[in-house]
Order: structure tokens, then C-alpha cells, then sequence
């Protein structure tokens, strides 16, 4: 009987920009939703420098709490079957989001139900293995039963994963991959 060994882990880039982001990719709610909300930040690394080619993928169930999304809602070239981004209707509870020049992301979305956050992955290079973190919105979270997440942790790490509230249906929340000494690194969740 052969034995199979896990293939080494391998760093994700800067070459990841190839076909993964797509048009639209960051508006996983209609532009003209009148309960859509703005999450936006920055990813900063160890050195507090922003993080100009990191990828990150927010999944969430929609305000009712189904977690189907509309998988349908991706529009596809008749001539090439690349992407042509969204159908600008329907809510897939996905986007995915590269950061700009300087580290900035931003993505628009409907406030999730039944929980009180969005999940978070971030691919950026450097790591050897995606990172997962939720971003808690303080509406969503004033509103929603106990969260043992949050209860685990120490206020200073449990402000790692709080947005901060900017105005009206908008939200600052940066995601930190090590401490730069003055901040907190945004807290990571294992996966086993």
C-alpha cells in the first residue's frame, strides 16, 4: 500500500490576481439597496505597512438568515465564459475584494441575519495558508444574543474584530496580520 504525504504548503502570490477577483466582486448587494452597508479598512503586515496585493472573500448569510445566496446571480461571457460580473439583483452572501495601491479594500453588502458579523478570509503573500476572522457590526451586534466568540476573548483582542462605526450604514474595520507593537493583531480563528 503506497502512503500519500500532504503536499507542502506554497506562498499564495502576487500571482493570485489572475482570474480570481472579477468585475462587481465586491458588491455582493444591489447598488441601489436601501439597506445596504460599507465595510471597508485596510490590511496592514507586522510592520504596520499596508498590504497592497492581499485578496480577502467575505461570506455571510443574507438579512433573513438563509444562507443559499443566489448562485445564479454571476453573469458569464457567451464568448469566452469569463465572468462579466453581477446580475445587480440578487444577493449571493459572497464577494471577493482585492486591496488598492495602498492596502484599502472595500465591499458593500446587506447586513447579515442571524448572526451578528461577516466571515473573513484573507490571502495575501507571504502566508502559507489562508487567514479566517469575522468582522462584528455593532448594530448587528447590539441586537443579536450572546456571541461565545467574543465572550472567549479579552477586550483588547476582541477589538480586533469590531467595526467601527462611521455614519450611517458605514463601517471601518482593518485587519492587522501581526502586531506592529501598537496594534493588536486582528484575531485569526483555527479551523480543525
Amino acid at each position: 500500500m503506497t502512503v500519500r504525504r500532504p503536499t507542502p504548503s506554497q506562498t499564495v502570490g502576487p500571482f493570485y490576481g489572475y482570474a480570481l477577483p472579477f468585475p462587481e466582486g465586491e458588491t455582493p448587494a444591489a447598488a441601489h439597496h436601501p439597506d445596504a452597508v460599507t465595510v471597508h479598512g485596510n490590511v496592514h503586515d507586522g510592520a504596520g505597512a499596508p498590504v497592497p496585493d492581499a485578496l480577502l472573500e467575505f461570506w455571510q448569510p443574507g438579512p433573513d438568515g438563509s444562507r443559499t445566496g443566489a448562485p445564479g446571480s454571476m453573469r458569464r461571457s457567451p464568448t469566452d465564459a469569463g465572468f462579466l460580473g453581477r446580475n445587480g439583483t440578487d444577493f449571493t452572501g459572497f464577494a471577493r475584494v482585492a486591496t488598492d495601491a495602498d492596502g484599502h479594500f472595500a465591499v458593500r453588502t446587506l447586513p447579515p441575519g442571524g448572526v451578528p458579523y461577516l466571515s473573513v478570509v484573507v490571502f495575501a503573500r507571504g502566508l502559507l495558508h489562508h487567514l479566517h476572522t469575522r468582522v462584528y457590526l455593532p448594530r448587528a451586534l447590539a441586537e443579536a444574543p450572546r456571541d461565545a466568540l467574543l465572550d472567549s476573548l479579552a477586550e483588547e483582542r476582541r477589538r480586533t474584530l469590531l467595526a467601527d462605526e462611521e455614519g450611517e450604514r458605514r463601517y471601518r474595520f482593518d485587519v492587522r496580520l501581526q502586531s506592529d507593537g501598537t496594534h493588536e493583531e486582528t484575531v485569526f480563528l483555527a479551523f480543525e
